[in-house]
């Protein structure tokens, strides 16, 4: 491809010359703006020729009092700039650092963490450790506090709710029906029997006053309970209920722990059922072995506790006798401890320490990694 732009004809007149005037220019050298502030450049004074010689009184860089120019070097410093250099370069004196002076002084605060480089003594270094390792062992003291609760509530719990499936008509029943259970010598039928120890069964459950028993009548007319009976009735409802609102209460208390322990503490239900598992046994057992050995003192002391004297004994033609037997009472024990050593293996079995609950390894992974 060619280049079809057609080139500039060149002028054949003569160029001008430059003008060149220096009339005008000065005597100082050129960049002398350049030069390091406070020394004298070489012919940068007016005056100054490149062959001049500095004034007597100067002198040299190092001081010495020659005349001329140090070796090595190419500018010469005048007497204001050695004072500046060497004021700047000297200490501040303490006079500087008194108040009302008229130079201010750097204040130097110390750092924060200065005390840091101190090394206190070996003591307080062991100490400090020993507080880091407990603090770091330290178990929180809350789901301690929760599994000991559950522990605690647990047999309570297990032999409140046994007392209420004996004090119901189903054990009644079972009771009145079973073989062997002796009959009534004055002339209740099981039938009899049946329906006046249902009254007698929901009196203790329910809100009614002492007519719910005492305004009760045999066919002939007369009343089924005496005035004696019902008061002592009466008093029984009261520790059932009361025993039925703690139990309650104590039922509440062990799902709160349950409840918590299961969001804080990995295995705190578990370690708290079984610790409440062994101490019901233990109850139970202990309690198991007195009423065996002494039955009627065993049922005496336990009334003597929570009736008054002459207020729970009747003679043997009275209807709560004749409906309540003694066997009833020892049918009624045997059925709540063994209600309750029952719950009690189950939860101990359930709960018990294994390897695979505690969360280790088998023993032979264990044996394999060692």
């Amino acid at each position: 491809m060619k280049d079809e732009t057609p080139a500039r004809a060149k002028s054949a007149e003569p160029q001008p010359e430059p003008f060149l005037d220096t009339s005008g220019d000065s005597d100082e050298p050129a960049f002398s703006w350049m030069a390091p502030a406070g020394r004298d450049t070489a012919g940068s004074r007016a005056g100054d020729t490149p062959g001049a010689a500095r004034p007597s009184g100067s002198s040299s860089i190092d001081g010495s009092g020659d005349a001329g120019i140090a070796p090595g070097s190419t500018q010469a410093e005048t007497r204001a700039d050695r004072k500046a250099a060497e004021a700047a370069a000297a200490p501040p004196s303490d006079a500087d650092d008194r108040p009302g002076n008229g130079s201010s002084s750097v204040f130097n605060e110390p750092l924060h963490t200065s005390a840091l480089h101190v090394r206190p003594p070996e003591e307080e270094v062991e100490r400090r450790n020993a507080e880091r390792e407990n603090a770091a062992n330290a178990k929180p003291v809350a789901p301690r506090v929760m599994q000991v609760l559950l522990a605690v509530c647990f047999p309570v719990v297990l032999l409140v709710l046994a007392v209420r499936v004996v004090t119901s008509p189903l054990f009644l029943w079972v009771e009145y029906n079973r073989p062997g259970f002796p009959g009534d010598g004055y002339g209740f039928s099981t039938d009899d029997r049946m329906t006046y120890g249902s009254y007698a069964v929901d009196y203790l459950s329910n809100w009614a006053g002492p007519r719910y028993l005492g305004d009760l009548v045999h066919r002939g007319g007369d009343k089924l309970f005496k005035d004696g009976e019902v008061s002592h009735m009466a008093d029984v409802k009261l520790v059932i209920l009361s025993t039925f609102g703690a139990g309650a209460l104590l039922l509440l208390l062990c799902l709160i722990a349950v409840l918590y322990l299961r969001k804080r503490s990995t295995g705190g239900v578990r370690r708290g059922l079984f610790a409440g598992s062994i101490i019901t046994l233990v109850i139970i057992l202990g309690l198991g072995t007195l009423a065996f050995l002494g039955w009627q003192q065993f049922f005496t002391e336990f009334h003597r506790i929570f009736f008054a004297d002459g207020s729970w004994t009747f003679s043997l033609d009275d209807t709560l006798i004749r409906l309540f037997p003694g066997q009833f009472w020892i049918d009624a024990g045997i059925a709540i401890a063994g209600l309750v050593l029952l719950t009690a293996l189950v939860t101990l079995v359930l709960t018990w320490p294994t390897r695979r609950r505690r969360g280790l390894p088998r023993r032979e992974a264990a044996a394999d990694q060692a």
